[in-house]
């Protein structure tokens, strides 16, 4: 890169973005973009995707085009652009009215913007790729690009019209963005966008402010209690997941009696209930978010200080991704699983009633299987965590934070009792008359 370039960019990051270094990852996706290379940015939450393609958008020549399944957050992004004077900003979507959609599309004709927010349904829209087409595209981000792959936990079919899309209007280049994505995911976002030569920039997910821990529960009133003594115990805001509606509303009930500053959120709501109760979260009007995975990518509240779920997930990609959005701000946070292996039946209920092809469905068995091992396990979390994503190992033996570190199972040997657990090098530890399943053994 030249130093005329680097200057560029040192003085746009303390004038207008009033940043004085780029960090490690953001650096190194900002050289491949602005070196001219498709990319995939692979970076945990919190780590500053967004500057990865508003930054090159000041300085490349033509329209950056954002998309992105996230209406309010693409909102958000335009209006911060704007107010800060960053770049001038249009917005494609369903939320607009016909006057703001028809005056959205009359700036674009005329060239007027420099980032156009689309959701993937827009760009599939013939009509709308016409009118891309009139102005010099520089770049297309595809915000959550997970959502691409029929492997990830939260695939999209609308993202598979990306690629298709993108031949039509000339191949531009690429920077696909994501906080998790397998070494299988990562393929296959290769593979649906047609961009073999990729570069993958892969930032890793280790973010040592984020304490995991696992609370065994047996029974429903156990899990109350638990779950009360967590809300009570931990200062500051948090989001507690449930896997289903009647969850949820159970939930929301049971600490609404209890004292607590607490709202719900999940799909059968109107929607204006729905932005009611995200707002009233959001503005710290209330404490603590009851949500199914409904309230989900695109929240961005920093100082969330614990993350609780109340049942275990489907797969450690959607656990990371929930439970990530606790300490944006770099700050301590918690994230816990409330383990019932009862539980599990659920997530076995909802795999049955998959219609996902026979290959897919077998992948998602063996997904949640690690899930379960995750939380019956006595290794390191993060290890654990870092070990399925792929990531290097970082140089320690345990970090010292999570629950296993902090009180690594006692194992009797006279009371040891092994039995397999599939294919996940576990043990079911049996300590006298209590049964701590899953310890790891060499």
């Amino acid at each position: 890169m030249t130093t005329t370039l680097n200057k560029q960019i040192e003085r746009l990051l303390r004038k207008v973005f009033g940043i004085e270094a780029l960090r490690d990852g953001q650096r190194r996706v900002i050289d491949s973009v602005l070196a001219g290379r498709d990319t995939l940015a692979v970076m945990p939450t919190g780590s500053g995707k967004s500057l990865c393609y508003q930054l090159p958008a000041r300085l490349m020549d033509g329209v950056t085009v954002v998309v992105s399944p996230l209406i309010s957050l693409m909102k958000d992004q335009a209006e911060k652009l704007e107010e800060a004077g960053i770049a001038t900003a249009a917005q494609v979507n369903s939320s607009l009215s016909r006057a703001e959609e028809l005056e959205a599309l009359d700036a674009i004709e005329k060239a007027g913007k420099d980032v156009i927010f689309c959701t993937p349904e827009r760009l599939a829209n013939p009509e709308f790729r016409d009118l891309l087409r009139q102005s010099k595209i520089a770049l297309v981000v595809i915000d959550e690009a997970h959502c691409i792959s029929q492997w990830g936990h939260d695939f999209r079919p609308a993202f598979l019209e990306i690629g298709a899309a993108l031949e039509t209007l000339g191949r531009p280049q690429v920077l696909a963005l994501t906080a998790t994505a397998t070494a299988d995911v990562i393929d296959d976002i290769r593979r649906q966008l047609g961009r073999k030569s990729v570069r993958v920039v892969n930032t890793g997910i280790y973010r040592p402010n984020l304490q995991y821990r696992v609370r065994q529960v047996t029974n429903p009133d156990e899990k109350n209690q638990t779950l009360l003594e967590l809300v009570r115990s931990t200062q500051g805001v948090g989001i507690i997941y449930a896997a289903t509606v009647k969850a949820v509303k159970q939930t929301c009930q049971l600490l609404l009696d209890a004292g607590e500053s607490v709202t719900l959120y999940h799909g059968r709501l109107k929607a204006a209930e729905r932005d009611q109760n995200q707002n009233l979260f959001m503005n710290g009007e209330r404490r603590v978010m009851v949500a199914t995975n409904a309230f989900g990518m695109g929240i961005d509240k920093v100082d969330t200080r614990f993350v609780i779920h109340l049942q275990v997930p489907g797969n450690l990609e959607a656990y990371y991704q929930e439970s990530g959005r606790a300490g944006r701000d770099g700050e301590d946070a918690e994230c816990t699983l409330l383990y019932d292996h009862d539980d599990t039946r659920l997530q076995k209920f909802f795999l049955m009633k998959s219609k996902a092809p026979d290959e897919k469905h077998e992948l998602d068995r063996e997904k949640l299987e690690r899930m379960i091992g995750y939380a019956q396990s006595g290794f390191c979390r993060w290890k654990l965590l870092l070990d399925y994503f792929g990531d290097p190992l970082p140089d320690f033996e345990r970090c010292c934070r999570c629950d296993n570190c902090l009180s690594p199972p006692v194992i009797s040997g006279e009371d040891l009792e092994q039995q397999e657990l599939g294919d996940l090098g576990l043990v079911k530890v049996v300590v006298g008359d209590h049964h701590q399943a899953g310890v790891a053994v060499a």
